[in-house]
């Protein structure tokens, strides 16, 4: 029957149902095995995230690599750490680029998206908002300058470290992660380890969001400004040295009375604690340094122990994956501690006229949505953000890392290498990132300190938003001669935690405000209780929960409180002047101070006294209801990166309340201390350093939380550097091989 041929009736008769019925019919068939294949689709899923919560990479055997010159071994010791050692430098970081992949592959990539912008390409539309704000500051744009004009030594460094990252993503097992959102990580590149130290140091600088926030208090009454963003608080503040120069805060005047509960931005207690002793001040003759960064608490943690070791070059400590060498730790003559120095790092201005030649397009993938686009202006030295105060317009930023083109990578690799104090002072010279307070230590018992980085010497010091007139001109750096320091010594006792390290005869503000001198205060005081210190005391500094600010809004409610107390008050101010001031896990007393100094004021950082005993009333009945001990009140999750969008099973332990975020050992929701280390200086097997989980992110590895137990015991293990106690403490070795 040709296709035009009238069809004959009884074939008509003999043939398929009506249409409707035809279709159903269908549909039902369809529907069946749409769902059959759904079925089977997620149960295929299911099965490969099984089976990655169970995989976990080779790291003991041989692995035939031919990127390599010569053998390369990564020894792992009982907690995991990594011991790499190489006949060369190439071979060394590419072993550390194939040790750090093999542990934390998708935190290497996470990083990279973060960095970059990238996220909603992996995560959905939820990541949009994110990628638009990263973007604008240009990243890779930044990490491309920085490559070419990166000296050969450390473009061979990079490089080599990347092949290291691609041998392990193609030799080790997928990590879960990618099982889960269905992708695979690209290759690594050197720029992608630029940006990820490009992000650390932007991570660190002080967000132009921060400046907004203060330049609307600025317009609204700039003098009452000081009032609700003080510099710090006086009555604690100490000096680099640790000698206290506290003096009492004048009141504030009557007519700002309305300001006086102080900094009622809401400002997270980020930064880090670092002190160090010369040797004439410690009872075995050897420096002493202890160092613990406070960053977001995630798992992955966001530092990776290493020890790596070839011809010339042996150091040992935390790095941040994606980044080679070692961050912070030591060599085998100089150790080396930072904080986060919370200097001005951005100038931002009121855009005026703009070069319609300075906008820019950029293309947004996101996944299971269609793509975006984002207008940006950027010139060579500003890039363009929304106003917080008026989001119809725009502002420019002026941050120097954007208009370097020397990498912080440089500074890393050489204080890796440095010789001795001095020489790691000539290395930080050259450090071009947000500016850290670097605390030194060498084998010769002397100790220094110097404040390393750019900061603009700008007179609004991110206290405000610039006119745009003021675009024009030029900002200098404050030169680093001029940033604080200490000349090194073999008695000097140093101490840095994110406060103001100057007195006032000095000649820069450097900051709108530092972070509340209360943990430099209580380090200065524990450290005035010796005369002479050892590893074991500078470890126990590192646990301890004593909050002087705390016990002082404790006494001060206590002795403020009308007599006629709410219902139930009198026990409360039985217990808050019995509080000796310590966050410890088994007290009350702090889980009802903490209550009633966050129902007075709230999320602020530094403090004045109350000036209504109204107040103490509502704050008190407010605690009273809080029963808990403060293992259960102050305990915090440590939470993989995608919790948040239902995979909590990926989460590490749930930290029992121990201090609060104005005590040494700082812990707060979302945020503690990184690591915790101390550095016995030339004793380098003694001393030690910790993380809160572990070396692994593979959940099957046995390494993702075993370091939990001994975090919250408060041990300290040793790092074997020595080739004795590296050998006593090996568990597994893989060798890398060249063809």
């Amino acid at each position: 029957m040709s296709f035009f041929e009238r069809p004959d009736p009884r074939l008509m008769q003999s043939a398929d149902p009506p249409p409707a019925a035809a279709v159903r019919a269908a549909l039902r068939r369809h529907a069946i095995a749409f769902g059959l294949c759904a079925a089977s689709l997620a149960a295929a899923y299911a099965v490969n995230v099984a089976a990655g919560l169970h995989v976990a990479a080779r790291t003991q055997g041989s692995v035939i690599v031919p990127e390599l010159s010569a053998t390369a071994t990564i020894v792992r010791d009982a907690r995991d750490v990594p011991h790499i050692s190489a006949a060369n430098d190439r071979d060394l970081y590419f072993a550390e680029g194939y040790a750090q992949a093999s542990d934390r592959l998708f935190q290497l990539d996470l990083t990279r998206r973060y960095a970059y912008g990238r996220l909603a390409e992996v995560l959905g539309a939820r990541a949009l908002a994110l990628d638009e704000a990263q973007r604008a500051v240009d990243v890779a744009g930044i990490a491309r300058r920085q490559l070419q004009a990166l000296p050969l030594g450390d473009r061979d460094a990079l490089a080599a470290f990347s092949d290291g990252v691609n041998a392990a993503a193609a030799h080790q097992p997928l990590p879960v992660e990618f099982r889960m959102l269905l992708y695979r990580p690209g290759p690594w590149t050197p720029e992608d380890s630029l940006a990820v130290a490009i992000v650390a140091s932007l991570e660190l600088a002080d967000s132009w969001h921060d400046v907004f926030a203060r330049d609307e208090a600025w317009r609204d009454d700039r003098r009452c400004y000081g009032e609700r963003f003080p510099l710090s608080d006086a009555r604690y503040d100490v000096t680099v040295d640790g000698v206290g120069v506290a003096v009492p805060s004048p009141g504030p005047a009557s007519d700002c009375a309305d300001s006086a509960t102080v900094a009622d931005m809401p400002r997270r207690a980020a930064g880090s604690n670092a002190w160090a002793a010369g040797a004439l001040r410690v009872r075995d003759g050897h420096a002493l340094i202890a160092n613990d960064p406070h960053l977001d608490l995630t798992i992955p943690g966001i530092w990776y122990l290493v020890d790596i070791r070839a011809p010339g070059l042996h150091a040992a400590g935390a790095t941040i994956p994606g980044i080679p060498g070692v961050v912070l730790g030591h060599n085998e003559r100089v150790a080396w501690a930072a904080t986060n120095a919370d200097m001005a790092t951005t100038s931002v201005f009121h855009a005026g006229r703009l070069d319609p030649a300075g906008w820019r397009t950029e293309r947004f993938g996101v996944r299971f949505s269609r793509d975006a686009s984002v207008r940006y202006y950027r010139t060579r030295r500003d890039f363009s953000v929304r106003d917080d105060n008026g989001p119809a317009r725009i502002a420019l930023v002026r941050w120097p890392l954007y208009a370097q083109t020397r990498s912080t990578i440089s500074t890393i690799l050489g204080l890796d290498r440095a010789r001795d104090v001095r020489d790691a002072l000539r290395i930080i010279r050259d450090y071009r990132g947000s500016p850290q307070n670097f605390v030194l230590a060498d084998v010769r018992g002397e100790v220094a300190y110097h404040v390393a980085g750019l900061v603009p010497d700008d007179p609004a010091w991110d206290r405000y938003v610039h006119p745009a007139r003021d675009a024009a001109g030029t900002i200098p750096i404050v030169p680093f001669d001029r940033l604080p320091h200490r000349s090194p010594a073999r008695d000097g006792v140093l101490v840095s935690a994110n406060n103001k390290p100057y007195g006032p005869a000095y000649r820069y503000r450097l900051s709108a405000q530092f972070e509340p001198p209360y943990r430099a205060y209580r380090i200065a005081e524990l450290l005035r209780f010796r005369r002479k210190y050892d590893a074991a005391y500078f470890a126990r500094m590192q646990l301890d929960t004593l909050s002087p600010i705390d016990l002082r809004i404790a006494r001060g409610v206590a002795r403020l409180a009308r007599e006629e107390a709410p219902e139930g008050g009198a026990d409360a101010l039985r217990a808050l002047r019995a509080w000796d001031g310590r966050y410890a896990p088994d007290s009350r007393a702090a889980t009802l101070e903490h209550a009633v100094r966050t129902a007075l004021y709230g999320e602020a950082q530094a403090f004045a006294a109350p000036r209504d005993d109204r107040d103490l009333d509502a704050a008190l009945a407010f605690a009273q209801r809080e029963r808990r001990r403060w293992r259960d009140a102050g305990a915090t999750r440590i939470e993989h990166p995608l919790a948040p969008m239902n995979f909590a099973f990926l989460n590490g332990a749930l930290l029992p309340g121990s201090g609060d975020e104005f005590t040494i050992h700082l812990q707060e929701p979302g945020f503690a201390q990184g690591f915790r280390a101390v550095w016995d200086v030339g004793n380098w097997d003694g001393g030690g350093i910790a993380i809160p989980s572990g070396e692994s992110g593979q959940p099957g590895s046995g390494h993702y939380t075993d370091l939990t137990r001994d975090w919250i015991a408060g041990t300290l293990p040793p790092l074997p550097f020595t080739r004795a106690a590296i050998e006593a403490s090996a568990s597994r070795v893989l060798v890398l091989r060249p063809l």
